[in-house]
Protein backbone atom coordinates (compact mmCIF):
# COMPACT_ATOMS: atom_id res chain seq x y z
CA UNK A 1 0.00 0.00 0.00
CA UNK A 2 2.76 2.43 0.85
CA UNK A 3 4.62 1.70 -2.83
CA UNK A 4 1.61 2.97 -4.56
CA UNK A 5 1.60 6.36 -2.47
CA UNK A 6 4.24 7.78 -5.05
CA UNK A 7 2.31 6.64 -7.79
CA UNK A 8 -0.85 8.81 -6.66
CA UNK A 9 1.08 12.20 -6.38
CA UNK A 10 3.22 11.86 -9.29
CA UNK A 11 -0.07 11.04 -11.10
CA UNK A 12 -1.74 14.58 -9.53
CA UNK A 13 1.23 16.81 -10.77
CA UNK A 14 1.29 16.12 -14.58
CA UNK A 15 -2.49 17.23 -14.44
CA UNK A 16 -1.57 20.38 -12.75
CA UNK A 17 1.41 21.30 -15.04
CA UNK A 18 -0.23 20.49 -17.73
CA UNK A 19 -3.27 22.55 -16.82
CA UNK A 20 -0.43 25.39 -15.81
CA UNK A 21 1.05 24.84 -19.11
CA UNK A 22 -2.00 25.08 -20.82
CA UNK A 23 -3.34 28.42 -18.54
CA UNK A 24 -0.20 30.09 -19.42
CA UNK A 25 -0.25 29.52 -23.37
CA UNK A 26 -3.55 30.43 -22.91
CA UNK A 27 -2.45 34.01 -21.44
CA UNK A 28 0.15 34.71 -24.05
CA UNK A 29 -2.09 33.36 -26.93
CA UNK A 30 -4.75 35.96 -25.90
CA UNK A 31 -2.52 38.89 -25.48
CA UNK A 32 -0.52 37.89 -28.54
CA UNK A 33 -4.52 37.79 -30.48
CA UNK A 34 -5.64 41.33 -28.56
CA UNK A 35 -1.97 43.01 -29.53
CA UNK A 36 -2.41 41.67 -32.54
CA UNK A 37 -6.22 43.24 -33.35
CA UNK A 38 -4.42 46.66 -32.44
CA UNK A 39 -1.15 46.68 -34.40
CA UNK A 40 0.74 45.85 -37.33
CA UNK A 41 4.27 45.07 -37.63
CA UNK A 42 7.15 44.13 -39.94
CA UNK A 43 11.09 43.99 -39.99
CA UNK A 44 11.15 44.57 -43.71
CA UNK A 45 12.15 48.50 -43.19
CA UNK A 46 14.96 50.45 -43.45
CA UNK A 47 15.69 54.39 -43.16
CA UNK A 48 15.82 56.61 -45.90
CA UNK A 49 17.08 60.16 -46.27
CA UNK A 50 17.39 62.07 -49.70
CA UNK A 51 21.21 61.95 -51.26
CA UNK A 52 22.35 65.07 -53.66
CA UNK A 53 24.77 63.98 -56.31
CA UNK A 54 27.13 66.31 -56.97
CA UNK A 55 27.80 66.22 -60.76
CA UNK A 56 30.44 69.30 -63.08
CA UNK A 57 29.17 70.93 -65.59
CA UNK A 58 32.15 71.77 -66.86
CA UNK A 59 35.28 70.23 -67.77
CA UNK A 60 38.68 70.97 -66.06
CA UNK A 61 41.62 70.60 -63.78
CA UNK A 62 40.72 70.64 -60.06
CA UNK A 63 42.43 73.58 -59.09
CA UNK A 64 40.95 73.99 -55.34
CA UNK A 65 39.48 70.81 -52.88
CA UNK A 66 37.74 71.68 -49.49
CA UNK A 67 35.95 68.05 -49.08
CA UNK A 68 36.73 65.33 -47.11
CA UNK A 69 35.06 61.82 -46.85
CA UNK A 70 32.33 62.22 -44.10
CA UNK A 71 33.03 65.74 -43.33
CA UNK A 72 29.67 67.75 -42.96
CA UNK A 73 29.26 70.31 -45.44
CA UNK A 74 26.92 73.63 -46.03
CA UNK A 75 24.74 74.67 -48.62
CA UNK A 76 26.10 76.81 -50.20
CA UNK A 77 29.58 76.08 -49.43
CA UNK A 78 32.51 76.25 -52.80
CA UNK A 79 34.27 73.11 -52.22
CA UNK A 80 35.64 72.56 -55.75
CA UNK A 81 37.18 74.72 -57.95
CA UNK A 82 38.12 74.17 -61.51
CA UNK A 83 41.10 75.86 -63.83
CA UNK A 84 38.93 78.67 -65.26
CA UNK A 85 41.79 80.41 -67.37
CA UNK A 86 40.31 79.00 -70.54
CA UNK A 87 37.10 79.85 -69.94
CA UNK A 88 38.06 83.99 -68.90
CA UNK A 89 39.55 83.81 -72.63
CA UNK A 90 36.08 82.66 -74.15
CA UNK A 91 34.46 85.52 -71.72
CA UNK A 92 37.05 87.99 -73.42
CA UNK A 93 36.53 86.18 -77.10
CA UNK A 94 32.35 86.98 -76.64
CA UNK A 95 32.81 90.08 -75.47
CA UNK A 96 34.91 91.32 -78.07
CA UNK A 97 32.55 90.53 -80.35
CA UNK A 98 29.86 92.30 -79.16
CA UNK A 99 31.56 95.37 -78.67
CA UNK A 100 32.40 94.98 -82.95
CA UNK A 101 28.72 93.98 -83.33
CA UNK A 102 27.70 97.18 -81.24
CA UNK A 103 30.13 99.51 -83.66
CA UNK A 104 28.78 97.81 -86.69
CA UNK A 105 25.54 98.88 -85.88
CA UNK A 106 26.82 102.22 -85.21
CA UNK A 107 27.92 102.05 -88.59
CA UNK A 108 25.03 101.26 -90.49
CA UNK A 109 23.08 103.67 -88.69
CA UNK A 110 25.41 106.22 -90.07
CA UNK A 111 24.77 104.52 -93.45
CA UNK A 112 21.50 105.51 -92.65
CA UNK A 113 21.97 109.28 -92.54
CA UNK A 114 23.38 108.88 -95.77
CA UNK A 115 20.58 106.78 -97.27
CA UNK A 116 17.79 109.29 -96.24
CA UNK A 117 19.91 112.28 -97.28
CA UNK A 118 20.24 110.39 -101.25
CA UNK A 119 16.48 109.94 -100.75
CA UNK A 120 15.34 113.56 -99.71
CA UNK A 121 17.65 114.79 -102.84
CA UNK A 122 16.12 112.84 -105.24
CA UNK A 123 12.61 113.34 -104.17
CA UNK A 124 13.44 116.98 -103.96
CA UNK A 125 14.68 116.59 -107.85
CA UNK A 126 11.59 115.04 -109.02
CA UNK A 127 9.64 118.16 -107.63
CA UNK A 128 12.13 120.40 -109.69
CA UNK A 129 11.54 118.26 -113.01
CA UNK A 130 7.84 118.32 -112.36
CA UNK A 131 8.36 122.37 -111.99
CA UNK A 132 9.88 122.29 -115.37
CA UNK A 133 7.71 119.86 -117.19
CA UNK A 134 4.74 122.21 -116.43
CA UNK A 135 6.49 125.13 -117.51
CA UNK A 136 7.49 123.55 -121.03
CA UNK A 137 4.04 122.45 -121.38
CA UNK A 138 2.85 125.78 -120.76
CA UNK A 139 5.58 126.98 -123.25
CA UNK A 140 4.16 124.44 -125.90
CA UNK A 141 0.79 125.48 -125.25
CA UNK A 142 2.05 129.32 -126.44
CA UNK A 143 3.88 128.56 -129.15
CA UNK A 144 1.63 126.14 -130.93
CA UNK A 145 -1.10 129.04 -131.01
CA UNK A 146 1.90 131.45 -132.13
CA UNK A 147 2.56 129.12 -135.04
CA UNK A 148 -1.05 128.44 -135.78
CA UNK A 149 -0.90 132.86 -136.24
CA UNK A 150 2.18 132.26 -138.07
CA UNK A 151 3.99 134.69 -135.82
CA UNK A 152 6.86 132.15 -135.11
CA UNK A 153 8.91 130.11 -136.88
CA UNK A 154 8.79 126.04 -137.61
CA UNK A 155 12.15 126.24 -135.58
CA UNK A 156 11.11 127.60 -132.91
CA UNK A 157 8.49 125.77 -131.98
CA UNK A 158 10.59 122.55 -132.77
CA UNK A 159 13.18 123.67 -129.88
CA UNK A 160 10.27 124.35 -127.27
CA UNK A 161 9.05 120.96 -128.11
CA UNK A 162 11.64 119.52 -127.67
CA UNK A 163 12.21 121.50 -124.53
CA UNK A 164 8.71 119.78 -123.29
CA UNK A 165 9.23 116.39 -123.90
CA UNK A 166 13.12 116.57 -122.52
CA UNK A 167 11.09 117.62 -119.45
CA UNK A 168 8.64 114.64 -119.31
CA UNK A 169 11.81 111.77 -119.73
CA UNK A 170 13.45 113.58 -116.79
CA UNK A 171 10.51 113.27 -114.72
CA UNK A 172 10.78 109.40 -115.42
CA UNK A 173 14.41 109.43 -114.69
CA UNK A 174 13.97 111.45 -111.59
CA UNK A 175 11.32 108.84 -110.56
CA UNK A 176 13.12 105.85 -110.66
CA UNK A 177 15.79 107.80 -109.18
CA UNK A 178 12.93 108.00 -106.11
CA UNK A 179 12.30 104.39 -106.49
CA UNK A 180 16.17 103.82 -106.03
CA UNK A 181 16.77 105.50 -103.47
CA UNK A 182 13.88 104.42 -101.51
CA UNK A 183 14.87 100.62 -101.94
CA UNK A 184 17.98 101.49 -100.44
CA UNK A 185 16.18 102.93 -97.43
CA UNK A 186 14.39 100.01 -96.84
CA UNK A 187 18.00 97.81 -97.64
CA UNK A 188 19.44 99.87 -94.57
CA UNK A 189 16.28 99.75 -92.14
CA UNK A 190 17.26 95.45 -92.63
CA UNK A 191 20.72 96.22 -91.97
CA UNK A 192 20.30 97.94 -89.30
CA UNK A 193 18.05 95.23 -87.62
CA UNK A 194 19.93 92.67 -88.78
CA UNK A 195 23.25 94.07 -86.92
CA UNK A 196 21.01 94.43 -83.88
CA UNK A 197 19.84 91.07 -83.66
CA UNK A 198 23.46 90.05 -84.58
CA UNK A 199 24.35 92.45 -81.22
CA UNK A 200 21.80 90.17 -79.45
CA UNK A 201 23.15 87.50 -80.35
CA UNK A 202 26.75 88.46 -79.51
CA UNK A 203 25.30 89.19 -75.99
CA UNK A 204 23.88 85.76 -75.05
CA UNK A 205 27.43 84.58 -76.24
CA UNK A 206 28.78 86.55 -73.91
CA UNK A 207 26.19 85.66 -71.08
CA UNK A 208 26.94 81.83 -71.71
CA UNK A 209 30.55 82.14 -71.82
CA UNK A 210 30.25 83.91 -68.41
CA UNK A 211 27.50 81.43 -66.99
CA UNK A 212 30.20 78.48 -68.15
CA UNK A 213 33.00 80.44 -66.46
CA UNK A 214 30.57 81.00 -63.00
CA UNK A 215 30.59 76.88 -63.46
CA UNK A 216 34.19 76.17 -62.04
CA UNK A 217 33.07 76.86 -59.20
CA UNK A 218 31.22 73.95 -58.02
CA UNK A 219 29.29 74.83 -54.62
CA UNK A 220 27.35 72.25 -52.50
CA UNK A 221 23.69 72.32 -53.44
CA UNK A 222 22.82 71.06 -49.90
CA UNK A 223 23.92 70.78 -46.45
CA UNK A 224 24.87 67.70 -45.04
CA UNK A 225 27.84 64.79 -44.71
CA UNK A 226 29.70 64.07 -47.78
CA UNK A 227 30.02 60.53 -48.94
CA UNK A 228 31.56 58.30 -51.71
CA UNK A 229 33.92 61.52 -52.80
CA UNK A 230 35.90 60.66 -56.11
CA UNK A 231 37.89 63.75 -56.75
CA UNK A 232 41.22 64.55 -56.08
CA UNK A 233 43.06 67.71 -55.90
CA UNK A 234 44.99 68.07 -59.92
CA UNK A 235 42.65 65.77 -60.76
CA UNK A 236 41.08 66.22 -64.76
CA UNK A 237 37.27 65.78 -64.23
CA UNK A 238 34.69 65.38 -67.04
CA UNK A 239 31.65 67.38 -66.90
CA UNK A 240 28.74 64.94 -65.55
CA UNK A 241 31.17 63.15 -63.87
CA UNK A 242 30.47 61.69 -60.46
CA UNK A 243 32.30 63.44 -57.81
CA UNK A 244 30.78 62.82 -54.36
CA UNK A 245 27.38 62.71 -52.57
CA UNK A 246 26.03 64.70 -49.89
CA UNK A 247 23.64 62.77 -47.28
CA UNK A 248 21.59 65.48 -46.15
CA UNK A 249 20.89 64.47 -42.56
CA UNK A 250 18.24 66.89 -41.54
CA UNK A 251 15.33 64.33 -43.11
CA UNK A 252 15.66 60.74 -42.23
CA UNK A 253 12.42 58.80 -42.76
CA UNK A 254 11.55 55.11 -42.72
CA UNK A 255 9.98 53.06 -45.71
CA UNK A 256 8.54 49.70 -44.39
CA UNK A 257 7.35 46.95 -46.99
CA UNK A 258 3.76 45.62 -45.32
CA UNK A 259 1.95 42.69 -46.41
CA UNK A 260 -1.41 43.75 -48.33
CA UNK A 261 -2.91 41.86 -45.86
CA UNK A 262 -1.72 44.02 -42.88
CA UNK A 263 -3.29 46.99 -44.33
CA UNK A 264 -6.83 47.10 -44.08
CA UNK A 265 -6.55 48.42 -40.35
CA UNK A 266 -3.62 51.15 -41.33
CA UNK A 267 -4.21 54.94 -42.39
CA UNK A 268 -2.37 58.23 -42.36
CA UNK A 269 -1.67 59.78 -38.89
CA UNK A 270 -1.17 56.74 -36.60
CA UNK A 271 1.70 56.36 -34.57
CA UNK A 272 4.24 54.22 -35.25
CA UNK A 273 6.75 52.54 -33.09
CA UNK A 274 10.25 51.79 -34.09
CA UNK A 275 13.32 50.18 -33.30
CA UNK A 276 16.59 50.54 -35.06
CA UNK A 277 18.88 47.40 -34.97
CA UNK A 278 21.72 49.07 -34.78
CA UNK A 279 21.00 50.90 -31.46
CA UNK A 280 18.22 47.91 -29.67
CA UNK A 281 17.92 50.51 -26.56
CA UNK A 282 17.08 53.49 -28.47
CA UNK A 283 13.38 53.88 -29.34
CA UNK A 284 11.90 56.28 -32.01
CA UNK A 285 8.37 57.35 -32.58
CA UNK A 286 6.85 57.89 -35.84
CA UNK A 287 3.39 58.67 -37.71
CA UNK A 288 2.36 57.05 -40.71
CA UNK A 289 2.89 59.36 -43.36
CA UNK A 290 2.08 57.87 -46.55
CA UNK A 291 1.39 54.81 -48.67
CA UNK A 292 3.21 53.91 -52.11
CA UNK A 293 0.72 53.58 -55.72
CA UNK A 294 1.87 50.55 -56.40
CA UNK A 295 3.50 47.64 -54.68
CA UNK A 296 7.51 47.13 -54.51
CA UNK A 297 7.06 44.32 -56.95
CA UNK A 298 5.61 46.56 -59.84
CA UNK A 299 8.47 48.95 -59.41
CA UNK A 300 11.08 46.52 -60.25
CA UNK A 301 13.32 45.84 -63.42
CA UNK A 302 11.30 42.68 -64.14
CA UNK A 303 7.89 43.51 -63.10
CA UNK A 304 6.19 39.69 -62.62
CA UNK A 305 3.69 39.25 -65.10
CA UNK A 306 0.91 36.30 -63.70
CA UNK A 307 -0.64 36.31 -67.27
CA UNK A 308 1.78 33.67 -68.48
CA UNK A 309 2.59 30.54 -66.91
CA UNK A 310 1.10 28.90 -64.09
CA UNK A 311 -0.30 31.11 -61.89
CA UNK A 312 0.93 30.85 -58.06
CA UNK A 313 -0.65 33.96 -55.83
CA UNK A 314 2.17 35.33 -53.75
CA UNK A 315 1.17 37.99 -50.71
CA UNK A 316 2.25 41.46 -52.18
CA UNK A 317 4.00 44.31 -50.30
CA UNK A 318 3.26 47.81 -50.05
CA UNK A 319 5.81 50.28 -49.19
CA UNK A 320 4.66 52.53 -46.59
CA UNK A 321 5.89 55.82 -45.64
CA UNK A 322 7.16 56.85 -41.79
CA UNK A 323 8.33 59.86 -40.56
CA UNK A 324 10.22 60.38 -37.87
CA UNK A 325 9.57 62.12 -34.40
CA UNK A 326 12.71 62.66 -32.76
CA UNK A 327 15.05 65.48 -31.43
CA UNK A 328 18.28 66.37 -33.83
CA UNK A 329 20.37 64.26 -31.83
CA UNK A 330 18.87 61.63 -32.35
CA UNK A 331 18.28 61.86 -36.05
CA UNK A 332 22.09 62.79 -36.18
CA UNK A 333 22.36 58.95 -35.05
CA UNK A 334 20.67 57.70 -38.00
CA UNK A 335 21.59 57.07 -41.51
CA UNK A 336 19.75 55.90 -44.28
CA UNK A 337 19.78 52.08 -44.98
CA UNK A 338 19.73 51.31 -41.50
CA UNK A 339 17.79 47.93 -40.67
CA UNK A 340 14.20 49.06 -38.30
CA UNK A 341 11.05 47.58 -37.07
CA UNK A 342 8.27 49.37 -37.02
CA UNK A 343 4.82 48.99 -35.32
CA UNK A 344 2.04 50.89 -36.21
CA UNK A 345 -0.42 51.32 -33.67
CA UNK A 346 -3.77 50.75 -35.50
Amino acid sequence: MEDNKPTKKKSKVMPIILIGIVAISAFFGIQKYIYAQHHEDTDDAQLEGDISPVLPRVSGFVTYLNISENAKVKQGDTVVKLDDRDYKIKVAQAQAALDNAIANVDVVKANTTASVANYETAKANLDATKIKVWKTTQDFKRYEKLLADKTITQQQFDAVKADNENAEAQVSVAKKQVDAAQRQDDAVAQQISLAQSIVAQRQADVDYAKLQLSYTAIIAPAGGIVSKKNIELGQYIQAGQSLFAIVIDSDVWVVANFKETQLQKMKEGQLVDITVDAFKDLKVQGVLHSFSAATGARFSLLPPDNASGNFVKVVQRVPVKIKIKADKETLNKLRPGMSVRVVVNC
